[in-house]
């Protein structure tokens, strides 16, 4: 039986704004091109965050065999409790551009089956999209439905797979949003999956969209990394701009100056109550070990807090972003625990 290190316990109320749910990934491999694009190009990406990347051939790794294992909403629950994570944002992996845009990997219904099976430990963050392949009217109705009759609080918009955050044609969604008082959390920065478009999700984007919806609560996944500043300045000006550390948060392993940087300028920038924790989980447990981890060992660097005024980060400004948060802006109760 496999054991694992210890894992110290605290007690910061923990919610992971972004748990990627898959599905069978499996039967896509060996039949979508694209699929193989994604593979290769995203193994790569190991190498940003310190890991030596997988096997560059052009061919996609064959299925293996089944085996017995956990469902993966199951295992996720393993690792929640395991690294002390109370609640996750689960949505799915849409990545119809790998598919030629004929299926997603995983759908809403399925991150509803399992948020309906664990509601105390999951929060439903749906993805409607792509906007501009389906159409926005059944965008709509499908927002609408979860939204009204399921309880969805946050829902993602997928700019590399679709189309630029500030395309008009969008504004219908942004509105009926902002009238429904849901969140709307949004890949910015850069794509890190191939086949996707990186100049779909630039941060600078953004400041169309929430200039014209000022009410409308936006969480910006990654920080907006390598645009950081970018983001940074938009959230300066506009409080309905919350700013995400998921994905980044693993640069506490390998690349904790760079993480150190980007945490204070977004803090100075948009203060701690709009900084909102996160892991970008799609499998790999190590990614909530990482972003916990981190966070909790977290502080700032003397001469950053010297030459830039970045301001300590304290527990309280921790407990903050850990999940007070977003708490906050989904009202859920942080006065229990919910790790078992």
């Amino acid at each position: 039986m496999m054991t694992y290190p210890a894992f110290e316990k605290d007690d910061y109320f923990k919610i992971d704004v972004e748990c990627h749910l898959s599905g069978d990934i499996k039967k896509y491999i060996d039949y979508f091109p694209a699929y193989k694009q994604w593979w290769e190009g995203t193994s790569m990406t190991a190498r940003a965050f310190g890991a030596v990347p997988k096997a560059h051939s052009s061919e996609a790794p064959k299925a293996k065999p089944a085996k017995p294992e956990l469902p993966e909403d199951e295992q996720l629950l393993v690792y929640m409790d395991r690294y002390g994570v109370d609640m996750a944002c689960v949505l799915p992996e849409s990545m119809m551009d790998t598919t030629g845009y004929s299926t997603k990997w995983s759908t809403n219904g399925y991150l509803l089956a399992a948020v309906e099976k664990h509601p105390d430990r999951f929060i439903l963050q749906a993805n409607v999209g792509p906007f501009i392949q389906r159409g926005i009217k059944n965008a709509l109705w499908e927002l609408d439905y979860l939204v009204q009759e399921k309880g969805c609080k946050i829902v993602k918009f997928y700019p590399p797979e679709d189309t630029y955050i500030n395309d008009e044609r969008l504004w219908p969604f942004y509105k009926r949003c902002e009238e429904l008082g849901v969140i709307v959390s949004i890949h910015t920065g850069f794509s890190w999956c191939p086949p996707g478009k990186s100049k779909y999700c630039v941060p600078i984007l953004l400041e169309d969209v929430v200039n014209d919806f000022w009410d409308l609560k936006v969480i910006a996944f990654h920080a907006g990394w390598p645009y950081c500043h970018d983001l940074n300045m938009i959230a300066l000006t506009h409080p309905n701009v919350y700013i995400s550390l998921s994905l980044i948060m693993s640069w506490s392993q390998n690349a904790p100056r760079r993480l150190a940087e980007i945490i204070g300028e977004a803090i100075q920038f948009a203060g701690p109550e709009r900084i909102i924790w996160g892991t970008d989980f799609y499998g790999a447990g190590g990614l909530i070990r990482l972003a916990v981890e981190g966070l909790r060992k977290f502080e700032m660097p003397e001469d950053l807090q010297k030459g830039y005024g970045y301001a300590p980060v304290t527990d309280e400004v921790k407990r903050m972003i850990f999940g007070g948060n977003l708490a906050r802006l989904l009202n859920i109760d942080t006065s229990k625990r919910r790790v078992k």
